[in-house]
């Protein structure tokens, strides 16, 4: 059975009120939770406005993520590469890596903030090709090919070579996708993973099940090859121990988020506020799984649906956000590595198993119980003692005394033998 990975992604989403600094630290403890829990990866966001997101640099926050962690990968989610020069990314993430001990994945997107490329003076409709641009070049340097040149409209690189090269042998790239094919397109031509940020939505979700064939279109109109084992889906999720209890801690973040945030501050097309916290729960826990306020087994059944809808990919993100309060938000995280992790990947059922194997085959045991009486009438003192405790047994009011007979002794007895 292929072991399905489990991460999780910080935009973040933040609701402006709280301190910045306090903020950027809970961000961390979260990184270091999820580390604790086992989870597979964590993911970090570059923006640069809207309040609401206010990581600037994800490389940044991941050299600090990586001193409080042991083993989690940690990827950047994504680098907006039309914002900076490539030999830059390409150092950045190479000094990072060795900064982490190998367990740096590069993600990278073209801008999903058009309020950055407005402060940064980039024109939206450059910004894919831009991302093409930079990462075919990227992709050269952390090769470590011989020194090349390369002109462009928007950057410039002469006899260019980075003199230190990832730790890992293959550091790991990924592309973000939404809901148009041009990241997916994108991922096969270079041969890189997928994050699919997109499935969070309806139409995202309603574009999964074709989305994977544009990779491997593009892959093989370039020669590439692409795996997904490396394609990663980004759900939202709030897990508690009831329904109930799940709705209640979530639903009052959640309207908040999607009434201030989503329609109040993006204005996303087609996106309506909510008229109630009640009706936030409602309408977010009916889009197909994409989103899951309840318990493990509402989770279990989501992963496994997404699964079946795009027949299989390598990781699932969850998306860190604050629906519900610190407290209940961890125990959520936990939740999900103490039921969800296991269930799916198929590590109980060993246990369970060898559970109904005891019960099938009770009477291959019984014999124990015999083996054990039999050596105690080979031993003269060990009968006397045996006497003496079933006699001191006896002298006591039935309701106090324990039974110490062996278990086929009992059943004769009860039996009126």
């Amino acid at each position: 059975m292929t072991r399905l990975g489990f991460g999780g992604f910080i935009a973040p989403h933040h609701p402006i009120g709280e301190h910045p600094t306090l903020q950027l630290q809970r961000d961390l403890e979260l990184a270091q939770h999820l580390d604790r829990l086992g989870f597979d990866e964590f993911w970090c966001g570059e923006h640069h406005s809207t309040g609401w997101e206010m990581i600037a640099s994800p490389e940044l926050f991941l050299a600090a993520a990586g001193e409080r962690t042991h083993r989690i990968k940690l990827g950047t989610g994504v680098v907006s590469l039309p914002y900076h020069h490539p030999f830059n990314v390409a150092q950045r993430i190479v000094q990072l890596d060795h900064m982490t001990r190998g367990r740096v994945i590069l993600g990278t997107g073209p801008g999903a903030l058009p309020s950055d490329a407005h402060m940064l003076g980039i024109d939206p409709m450059v910004q894919r090709d831009r991302q093409d641009e930079a990462l075919g070049v990227i992709q050269r340097l952390l090769r470590g090919e011989p020194r090349f040149t390369h002109e462009s409209d928007w950057f410039t690189l002469r006899d260019a070579r980075l003199q230190l090269l990832p730790l890992q042998e293959d550091l790991p790239l990924a592309v973000a996708s939404m809901v148009s094919p041009s990241g997916m397109t994108l991922a096969g031509k270079y041969g890189t993973g997928v994050l699919s940020i997109g499935s969070m939505s309806t139409a995202g979700l309603q574009a999964l099940p074709t989305q994977w064939s544009f990779a491997e279109d593009a892959a093989a109109r370039n020669g590439q090859t692409v795996d997904r084992k490396n394609w990663r889906i980004v759900m939202s999720w709030h897990i508690a121990e009831t329904r109930e209890q799940a709705r209640q801690e979530a639903k009052n973040g959640l309207f908040r988020w999607h009434n201030e945030y989503t329609v109040g501050t993006l204005m996303r097309p087609g996106s309506e506020p909510f008229k109630s916290p009640d009706h936030a729960v409602e309408e977010m826990t009916d889009v197909g799984g994409a989103s899951v306020i309840g318990t493990p087994d509402d989770l279990v059944a989501a992963v496994r649906g997404m699964m079946d809808v795009t027949g299989g990919f390598g990781t699932v993100i969850g998306f860190a956000h604050d629906w519900a309060n610190r407290e209940a938000t961890l125990r959520s995280w936990d939740l999900v590595a103490r039921y969800v992790i296991p269930e799916i990947n198929g590590m109980l059922d060993g246990y369970r198993e060898s559970q109904r194997h005891v019960i099938e085959n009770r009477e291959s045991f019984d014999r124990a119980g015999a083996a054990v009486m039999s050596k105690i009438m080979e031993n003269e003192r060990a009968v006397a003692a045996l006497s003496e405790t079933s006699d001191a047994k006896a002298a006591m009011p039935a309701h106090h005394a324990p039974d110490l007979r062996p278990e086929a002794e009992s059943k004769e007895d009860a039996s009126g033998g």
